[in-house]
């Protein structure tokens, strides 16, 4: 049985990825490293947990070893548009945790996965279906940490024989998490106001592509991949994975069919619109497929009546 590592539990991704984990592998083998609190009311109570700062390498080494780790999961990072806004502390966080991460690995015997993003590809990189191999130079801190992670995946692997892993992931929709600072965050956001009757005000033009993924697929990628079988991975750090793509105006128009009353206007928000101009209108997952089986459960349309379903659900039961 696994023994396994999330740094980051608590972020958009860890704090789902967190309870899969559990119910595939134990509650007991999946150890939660946090990063100050506050936390869900239940978090210390659904499994053993330890505080971690991702930047300091002992706490890494030492939670690997009293617990028996064999599989980090290392999910640390400041969003996209965040780390715009403090370069040093994205690069810190999404570089610099990642590299304690890889030593510790390298010296315990553990494998280590990590996300990328669409991020790490910048304004000269194809756009539409965009390769598997193709020129990558992110005009973003955010991007060049993603870069710099698949890189330094790839040298640990083929270096010292870590085995590393990663997905270059899309923008994430969840309807558990609240967004956190991303550019693809609008994507979340709209589904809220949707639900709770309010105009949505949204940040980037239409005709602004950009792929995304509904939570439950981003969950099986990243397990599926560290469950594949190693003989058959050729790129390892970092495979494009893909489920849908969209413009403001069809997840407007997909949301419109629950809620027709529902009304969006745009506020451009400068920044924002600069990152998602810089990024893939769509990505090209063939290698993903071919390699370890990917296969995304959830189109739009799929993605869009669940989501309304769960908020709905929860809302009604908070008033």
């Amino acid at each position: 049985m696994k023994r396994i590592l999330i740094v980051g539990s608590t972020g958009q991704i860890g704090s789902e990825l967190s309870v899969k984990l559990r119910s595939i592998y134990g509650e007991s083998n999946v150890i939660c490293g946090y990063y100050k609190p506050p936390f869900p009311k239940d978090f210390f109570e659904l499994g053993p947990c330890v505080e971690i700062d991702a930047t300091d390498i002992n706490q890494i080494a030492t939670t690997v070893k009293e617990h028996k780790i064999d599989t980090i999961y290392n999910l640390a990072a400041i969003l996209s548009a965040t780390a715009e806004k403090n370069p040093k502390l994205g690069w810190d966080v999404g570089l610099n945790s990642l590299m304690n991460c890889l030593d510790v690995a390298r010296e315990m015997n553990c494998a280590v996965f990590t996300p990328s993003s669409i991020g790490a590809f910048g304004p000269n990189t194809p756009k539409d279906k965009t390769p598997q191999d193709t020129i990558q130079r992110p005009n973003t801190v955010y991007g060049i940490t993603k870069v710099m992670g698949e890189l330094l995946s790839d040298y640990y692997y083929t270096r010292w024989g870590v085995d590393t892993r990663s997905v270059r992931f899309p923008g994430i929709i969840s309807n558990m998490t609240h967004p956190g600072g991303g550019t693809t965050d609008y994507a979340v956001e709209i589904y809220y106001n949707a639900v709770q009757g309010e105009k949505f005000t949204c940040p980037v033009k239409a005709g602004t592509y950009m792929d995304m993924m509904y939570m439950p697929d981003a969950l099986n990628a990243a397990i599926q991949l560290m469950e594949a079988d190693p003989s058959r991975l050729i790129h390892r750090n970092s495979f494009n994975i893909a489920a849908m793509s969209f413009d403001p105006e069809m997840i407007y128009a997909a949301i419109k069919k629950h809620t027709p009353d529902f009304e969006m206007e745009y506020d451009i928000d400068p920044l924002k619109q600069a990152i998602a101009d810089s990024w893939p209108n769509s990505l090209d997952d063939s290698c993903a497929r071919e390699e370890w089986d990917w296969k995304p459960e959830y189109d739009l349309e799929k993605m869009t009546e669940d989501m309304i379903a769960v908020l709905r659900s929860r809302l009604l039961q908070n008033t």
